[in-house]
């Protein structure tokens, strides 16, 4: 079965999906850097958005602050082991970032100890790297609604480093993961969203070039044995628009 064949058809209208949402043009955008932890996680967040920018020209850069060397999954079936599990994903960054028309630059902390890092030693080194791309847009994880530890750790980094920025600060957009209703509770309603229908092949094809990560996700897709309603939202909604939240501002607590 091919990636067309997984994808949903594309809706004529979006209008339920990113009602009351700003709608971001990527294409008008001065710079784009995205800010996270893992290799993939810019795939499933942000491809979207990020192959749009770098259609027009614009520059797109994926901060990425691991290997991903950590990962419990090695391929279906498994074709990487922990000795060689750098070398595979910063392969398949690589890939991924060239389907999005991206560069890449990485931070090298170590995978899943992000959290043990200082916030503030980290804020200092993507500070660094915003003050000499000057994006006007930086996404990243929304800190505490992002499921993985390492994800919330570079969440609030980024955060810390965009406030610690000169005015007019770039605009901050965060992804939030995990039940849709618990987030809507805990945050209200997400405020900024992008239209990918014209390149979600693209973000299709950045998600397959993680194999190592995707690999199984592809397999039951095309088998048609997806049960899990988390991925069929995600196939429905996320191959159609990237919806964030706006993070300037807004209050993040450090964690004790």
């Amino acid at each position: 079965m091919s990636a067309v064949s997984i994808l949903p058809p594309s809706p004529e209208r979006i209008d339920h999906l990113v009602e009351g949402m700003t709608l971001l043009d990527p294409s008008a955008e001065r710079g784009i850097v995205v800010s996270l932890p893992h290799p993939d996680d810019e795939s499933f967040s942000s491809a979207g958005t990020m192959a749009l920018a770098s259609d027009a020209g614009v520059p797109v850069t994926y901060l990425c602050g691991t290997f991903g060397d950590m990962g419990r999954r090695m391929g279906s079936p498994f074709f990487a082991n922990r000795e060689s599990m750098r070398d595979v994903r910063e392969r398949e960054l690589a890939d991924a970032c060239t389907i999005l028309g991206a560069r890449y630059e990485l931070l090298g902390m170590r995978d899943r100890m992000v959290e043990f890092e200082d916030p503030h030693e980290v804020a200092t080194r993507i500070r660094a790297v915003l003050e000499r791309l000057d994006p006007s847009t930086v996404i990243t994880f929304y800190p505490g609604h992002a499921v993985h530890p390492d994800h919330d750790a570079m969440g609030l980094a980024t955060h810390l480093a965009v406030a610690a920025l000169p005015d007019p600060k770039p605009r901050l957009l965060a992804v939030a993961v995990g039940d849709r209703e618990q987030l809507r509770a805990a945050l209200g309603p997400q405020q900024v969203a992008v239209d990918i229908r014209t390149v979600r092949q693209r973000k299709l094809g950045a998600l397959r070039a993680h194999r190592s990560q995707t690999e199984m996700m592809f397999q039951r897709w095309e088998s048609e044995r997806d049960d899990d309603e988390q991925m069929r939202a995600y196939r429905e909604e996320n191959l159609t628009v990237e919806r964030f939240y706006r993070l300037n501002g807004v209050a993040i607590p450090l964690p004790r």
